[in-house]
């Protein structure tokens, strides 16, 4: 790429990586990491320039490691910090009372939090009743998800509802794309179905390398997993 040309955001996007494996590389003098870093400004200000359109985004935060829920509600303060409403629905963990919801309560006038699961479905052992609670679950979120007043809406567990048969693609899909413009939902669950991964703007997928449960029979500590 020269200097004079016009990259596309794809260029900059692969010149700011090739940089960043660059700098990481040992045997640069100071001054050669120096110019690679003033490159990398210089690209990172041009990406910047270029990306400037703003709309609610579907998140989806998946996989087998720990840290879904735990990361969908880092945006949550973010978005309580900015002044926003939020809406929150758990369809699993419902017959857990999380401390997230006692700390939450104290933005009592910005956020909704709702938790209509029953538990787990290991716990519940009734498939018929947790598919009932799902969709009513749902036909909630609907009106969250529909209203315009909520800057970000919380699907907790939605994908395991999904999983699972309780929900269906179809209806998910279909309430996502009648969402106000700038609504954010952020949908977490082991398991996300590829349709919604396809329709989704920010996929993150969590990554289980070693767990204390799994290896050392830890078992779940408040501050942890509740």
């Amino acid at each position: 790429m020269t200097e004079s040309s016009n990259p596309s955001p794809e260029d900059l996007d692969a010149v700011a990586t090739e940089l960043n494996q660059t700098a990481e590389q040992s045997g640069l003098s100071a001054d050669q990491y120096r110019r690679k870093m003033q490159r990398r400004q210089e690209v990172q200000q041009q990406r910047l320039a270029e990306r400037h359109q703003e709309k609610g985004l579907i998140i989806v935060h998946t996989g087998n490691g720990k840290g879904k829920t735990t990361a969908a509600l880092g945006m949550v303060m973010r978005s309580l910090g900015h002044g926003y409403r939020v809406a929150i629905m758990q369809f699993i963990k419902g017959a857990w009372e999380p401390a997230e919801k006692a700390v939450l309560e104290r933005w009592a006038d910005q956020i909704t939090f709702q938790a209509m699961g029953e538990g787990f479905t290991w716990d519940t052992q009734d498939r018929e009743r947790d598919t009932e609670t799902a969709q009513q679950a749902w036909t909630v979120a609907l009106q969250y998800l529909h209203n315009p007043d909520y800057r970000l809406v919380l699907l907790d567990e939605v994908n395991v509802a999904l999983k699972h048969g309780f929900l269906t693609i179809d209806q998910v899909l279909a309430g996502l794309a009648e969402k106000p413009e700038m609504t954010h939902v952020i949908l977490t669950g082991r398991g996300a179905p590829t349709d919604l991964i396809e329709a989704a703007d920010l996929v993150t997928e969590m990554a289980l390398v070693k767990h204390p449960f799994r290896e050392q029979g830890v078992k779940a500590q408040p501050g942890i997993e509740f």
